[in-house]
């Protein structure tokens, strides 16, 4: 019973780390891109978006940007089939605290073709 116990402490402990800060992962500076969406992936404990952008040299890259859980995107209207591979899309997130990652915490996204806007303030417009 006392070694149950212990795996179970472990496996707690184990997936509590796991789980790191925002904070800590991403600077606090807001940076905009442009670009088209590779992939998105609706999951727990945080959803991803992969998009294709100009980096600050002009050069095309591969963006990770985390986002929140599917469970929270869900109740915000986002589903599976609400983007698509090559939508474009203008972004702002918090970008890596690693240079040269091209990773990012996603703040807001607005979709060009017909407006569809996520994480921004009623009445606000990202262009």
């Amino acid at each position: 019973m006392k070694l149950r116990l212990l795996g179970l402490a472990f496996f707690l402990a184990t997936l509590a780390s796991a789980h790191h800060s925002l904070a800590a992962t991403y600077l606090e500076k807001e940076v905009k891109l442009e670009g088209k969406i590779l992939d998105l992936l609706l999951r727990n404990p945080h959803s991803f978006l992969q998009i294709e952008a100009p980096d600050e040299n002009g050069v095309v890259q591969r963006w990770s940007l985390e986002w929140r859980s599917s469970g929270q995107l869900g109740q915000a209207g986002i589903k599976r089939d609400t983007l698509k591979v090559g939508d474009e899309v203008t972004i702002t997130m918090s970008p890596s605290r690693t240079p040269g990652d091209h990773r990012g915490a996603l703040k807001t996204l607005h979709r060009k073709s017909d407006g569809f806007g996520w994480g921004t303030n009623p009445g606000e417009t990202i262009e």
